[in-house]
């Protein structure tokens, strides 16, 4: 005889929290009912319940509050690693606004790191950009662009706070098409810990990679230190007839 496998109570639980937030169609920052209301509801024991909503505030879909409740967390920033997509335009994508503050925006000298990867003579002029990325007043990331100055002189005078870097590359001429992105884990140095209100080491995402231009010529070397309890990194999965 076939023994039917038993959902456990809290994996119950957590999915009895998703239904009830679809199907009142709780927006975030909305207020659940309390712990005593959902158990009386769904005729649990509290320490089920309990666990099954740490569960979610794991996984970010909740937030709790100490002395006010238990909310509905709003979605991470989601960027897809492979459509090519600027932080903005994956932000509008989503329905929300980004806010956006100039940490850095200079005429510098290239470092051979720097060069190297701008395929451009060490000590070229670039123009050095860093970003603060914000979504309501929560820090999300530090974006630093490396950008060849030949390609945009006269950029720093732009205001890149409120104007789209990649738009703005484009009005110089420079057609952007591909490029390539690497994903890995970082600590926040300190500097980095004061802008986006994080502790100093604390572990970070990191992206690295470069935009290439028409001609297969790099025209942007970025850097990216992102938030992970605020920004999720996707991908798409093709499955290869052949194998």
């Amino acid at each position: 005889m076939e023994r039917i496998k038993k959902i456990p109570p809290h994996d119950r639980a957590t999915e009895q929290i998703i239904w009830f937030i679809e199907e009142n169609n709780l927006q975030p920052h909305a207020k659940l009912p309390g712990e005593r209301e959902l158990c009386e509801m769904w005729n649990l024991n509290r320490s089920t319940l309990h666990q099954a909503i740490q569960q979610l505030i794991e996984e970010k879909r909740l937030y709790s509050e100490k002395g006010a409740g238990t909310f509905v967390a709003p979605p991470l920033l989601e960027r897809n690693l492979q459509d090519g997509k600027s932080t903005s335009e994956s932000m509008r994508k989503m329905g929300y606004f980004l806010w956006t503050e100039v940490l850095v925006s200079r005429v510098e000298d290239s470092n051979e790191d720097v060069s190297r990867k701008l395929k451009i003579p060490v000590g070229s002029k670039v123009f050095h950009l860093e970003r603060l990325r914000l979504r309501n007043n929560t820090p999300l990331m530090i974006e630093t662009s490396y950008i060849d100055y030949a390609r945009c002189k006269g950029i720093e005078e732009h205001d890149l706070s409120e104007e789209s870097l990649y738009r703005l590359l484009e009005r110089y001429g420079n057609q952007l098409k591909a490029g390539e992105e690497w994903i890995s884990t970082t600590t926040a140095t300190e500097e980095e810990a004061m802008h986006l209100k994080v502790e100093p080491g604390q572990c970070m995402y990191y992206l690295t990679g470069h935009i290439c231009d028409a001609n297969d010529i790099p025209a942007e070397y970025f850097k990216i230190v992102a938030r992970p309890d605020q920004v999720r990194f996707t991908t798409g999965l093709v499955r290869d007839d052949a194998e």
